[in-house]
């Protein structure tokens, strides 16, 4: 873990769960990075920032792996981008509330390529389901409860570096 502060980098072109992040992000006092290939609105706060990395492809997601690391919260349903986060010692949750884990990143990917594969192929195999309401529900809870755990983690860390 380091010493900067955690931040929240948010993968923001569909992500569905942006106002529940600044609700969040504002109460635990952390600043987030909404990252999007072009313009996109914010509110207006000191700890939002709002970045438009530029219509290249990947742009949003080779900013936001480029910065992530231990200490930090990464929202995204993209999976190559939670699979680089994740390798850099982020944490990262999906808006459905799923976190990505080095445990479960491997499968995770390796079946999205299957899916990718089987498509290409012309097999159809529907699409992901509708976002819920439980979604929403759940990803609060998951992010109040990762912010939870990472201000834990260096509150004893903190207290193992004095004592």
């Amino acid at each position: 873990m380091t010493d900067t502060p955690t931040r929240i980098y948010v993968d923001a072109d569909a992500c569905p769960v942006k106002d529940e992040i600044y609700r969040v992000a504002l109460r635990h006092n952390v600043p987030v990075s909404v990252v999007a290939g072009n313009f996109i609105r914010v509110p207006q706060d000191p700890l939002i920032e709002r970045i438009a990395a530029g219509s290249g492809m990947d742009a949003a997601d080779d900013w936001i792996a480029e910065r992530a690391r231990p200490g930090d919260v990464v929202v995204t349903s993209d999976i190559p981008l939670a699979s680089r986060c994740v390798k850099a010692g982020a944490e990262v949750i999906a808006p459905n509330g799923k976190p990505f884990t080095e445990e479960s990143i491997g499968m995770t990917l390796a079946v999205r390529n299957l899916m990718t594969d089987l498509r290409s192929a012309g097999e159809v195999t529907g699409g992901p389901r509708s976002f819920a309401p439980r979604d929403r529900s759940a990803f609060l809870s998951a992010l109040d409860q990762t912010l939870r755990r990472i201000q834990r983690r260096r509150a004893d860390q903190a207290a193992t570096n004095q004592g």
